[in-house]
């Protein structure tokens, strides 16, 4: 690559490492969350799920700031305030506090994605090979991040650990200060002429034909695609908000010596499904080059929903069966995100991909954030079998539209 896409690459994979590392490490701090607030997991999952909303709720809105404002400068907002949020963690005393605090992470996160991918199809020439590395970025900081949590609050008070965190965040806005990079449209970018292209478009301006290009975009396939997003969302939410929670509290799973200390096992079990994500990611990735996309995500949905419903009587049987579960979902639940994204290169115009995404991020982390507070709801009042009842559920619903989706396309 050259100078300017390596920046661009290192930059951008940072960001979206700092994205889902803090995405998949708040899960970790629900379990001494319930303890130490004494609240039911209803009340916390709507907690984590109003953080999470905001994710979705104001990607659309991002993705005008960053058209107006410069990818740069959201990137640089986002990696800050998401750092800048967890370190208020460290001293919240309250679930109010904790709400709030929550929330401002979730709209310092929802800037992310639209702004960093705009950045990356904007300016890079090497397209293909940038996203990989901002791929690869986001798989590197789901893993470690969290993995990094699980060890230290064996070792530390959950509040120091909650501030160390925080360290990825700061050298993504350190490298961001320094580091230098072409933040203008590349020729490889640009689909349309000059005299198609506003260089500094206003908010008014932008604003206005994200209304005119939402009515392009509600129609045909599209639509099936973002109601597939939102129960994906709901799935996602829910199974992963109380996850670790789950792992733990099952017997099998007992606690590992580490020197003095102690490690939960169904942490480290946690952490490992992650990581499986990474292998399915780019299954998925070479399946929808390869194939179909919509036979491909109707193939994932099914063993997707196979797995869910497996979960239950597999942590009755015992470790092994469990962990072949536990491996299942976390490939084929991370094999789902780049098949998704193929067919929203299918099903929409190439000058509305950026407010697609927008709204494809609205219905996965904005709307499908209603999934913490069924899985909190369903927990309470029915524990783990009706948490997996329903994701099974939610699986069969996102299988039937992949297969409105197979068969219009066989038309």
């Amino acid at each position: 690559m050259k100078n300017n896409d390596s920046s661009i690459a290192v930059f951008t994979g940072l960001g979206h490492g700092v994205f889902h590392g803090f995405e998949l490490a708040i899960p970790l701090f629900v379990p001494i969350w319930l303890s130490m607030f004494d609240v039911s997991a209803t009340t916390l999952g709507l907690v984590v799920g109003a953080g999470y909303a905001l994710i979705g709720l104001f990607a659309p809105l991002a993705g005008v700031l960053a058209d107006v404002y410069g990818s740069k400068r959201l990137v640089l907002l986002s990696t800050g305030g998401m750092g800048l949020s967890f370190a208020a963690l460290s001293v919240l005393q309250s679930v109010a506090a904790l709400t709030v605090t929550l929330m401002i992470w979730g709209a310092m996160a929802s800037l992310y994605h639209p702004s960093g991918l705009s950045l990356i199809s904007r300016s890079a020439e090497q397209r293909g090979t940038v996203l990989a590395y901002h791929g690869a970025g986001g798989n590197v900081g789901m893993v470690v991040v969290p993995l990094a949590a699980i060890v230290l609050l064996a070792f530390f008070q959950w509040r120091l650990v909650a501030l160390l965190l925080t360290a990825p965040a700061a050298i993504c806005v350190i490298v961001g200060l320094f580091v230098s990079f072409d933040d203008t449209v590349s020729e490889a970018a640009s689909a349309q002429p000059d005299s198609d292209r506003t260089a500094n478009p206003t908010l008014v301006a932008s604003l206005r034909n994200v209304v005119m290009n939402t009515r392009t975009l509600l129609i045909g396939g599209f639509v099936l695609v973002f109601a597939i997003q939102i129960l994906y969302g709901v799935y996602y939410r829910g199974i992963f908000t109380f996850l670790p929670d789950v792992l733990t509290d099952l017997p099998m799973f007992e606690t590992v010596a580490v020197g003095d200390r102690e490690i939960e096992a169904g942490q480290i079990a946690y952490s490992g499904l992650l990581l499986v994500g990474i292998f399915g990611q780019y299954t998925g990735g070479k399946i929808s080059d390869r194939g179909r996309s919509e036979t491909a995500l109707l193939g994932t949905f099914i063993a997707l929903g196979i797995a869910s419903a497996l979960f239950v009587p597999a942590s009755a049987i015992g470790v092994a069966p469990l962990l072949a579960v536990c491996v299942a979902l976390g490939f084929f639940i991370y094999m789902f995100a780049p098949i998704a994204q193929s067919l929203i290169a299918e099903y929409v115009p190439a000058e509305s991909h950026g407010l697609s995404f927008g709204y494809i991020y609205l219905g996965l982390f904005g709307i499908g954030a209603v999934g913490s507070a069924v899985a909190g709801v369903t927990l309470d009042y029915g524990g783990t079998p009706a948490l997996f009842t329903v994701l099974t559920c939610v699986t069969v619903l996102c299988a039937g539209l992949a297969v409105v989706l197979v068969a219009r396309s066989n038309d």
